[in-house]
């Protein structure tokens, strides 16, 4: 059991940061946690959660929506909170991980400047050598996020878009938000039975019968009766 930090900052894609919390919690492993600001009014937008200003309400906004109370087992601290422990290189974690990790945090974080929590923690897994992992969420991306991205990448961070794959054939969207909370536990090396795995294709005669309809190809004329 670890415990590991996540960070959420103003980047779309918050159901992937609420989707990994609970799978990590539900694994056995212990979350430290914290939004930036910019976080807080996204999370509200794209979530319907509200963690209060600063994000002092994080912790029992996380518990109503989770559906349970994991006690000292999930942690949130608020946004300033520099003396919490994630801000220590001598609070041991089994990792950082910022999801989703927004272009500014992104920027801030490539060149060592910490103002809030989060930014503080992944300064801290640089320093320490511990796994970082950036969920980069943004679309398309400008040379300076390139650039960023291949500076952290060289500093030791595991860079992670939020892109699912679709070889599993989603249904909902709560498969492609699994097919990628399953990829940072793999990088984390976390065991899981989250989202679906490669297991090659299927030889045709397996195909036959299955009752699952083929992928429809989006570019292929659209059938009239």
């Amino acid at each position: 059991m670890s415990r590991y930090f996540v960070g959420i900052t103003g980047g779309s894609g918050h159901p992937y940061a609420l989707a990994l919390i609970r799978a990590l919690l539900e694994n056995g492993q212990d979350i430290d946690t914290s939004v930036t600001e910019a976080g807080i009014k996204v999370l509200r937008h794209e979530v319907g959660i509200d963690p209060g200003a600063d994000g002092a309400n994080l912790g029992p906004a996380l518990t109503a929506r989770l559906g349970k109370d994991w006690g000292e087992r999930l942690r949130a601290f608020p946004t300033k909170a520099i003396e919490a422990p994630p801000s220590s290189g001598t609070a041991l974690t089994g990792g950082v991980i910022v999801c989703p990790c927004s272009m500014g945090t992104l920027a801030r974080v490539s060149v060592g400047f910490s103002s809030n929590l989060v930014e503080r923690a992944v300064d801290v897994a640089l320093k320490e050598r511990r796994t970082l992992v950036l969920v980069t969420r943004e679309a398309p991306y400008s040379p300076i996020h390139l650039e960023n991205m291949l500076r952290m990448a060289r500093l030791g961070a595991v860079i992670l878009p939020a892109s699912p794959g679709f070889y599993h054939r989603p249904r909902s969207l709560e498969d492609l938000v699994d097919h990628v909370v399953g990829k940072i536990l793999d990088t984390l090396r976390v065991p899981h039975a989250v989202g679906a795995r490669w297991k090659g294709l299927p030889p045709p005669d397996e195909d036959a019968g299955t009752g699952v309809p083929p992928p429809r190809d989006p570019l292929a004329p659209e059938e009239r009766a």
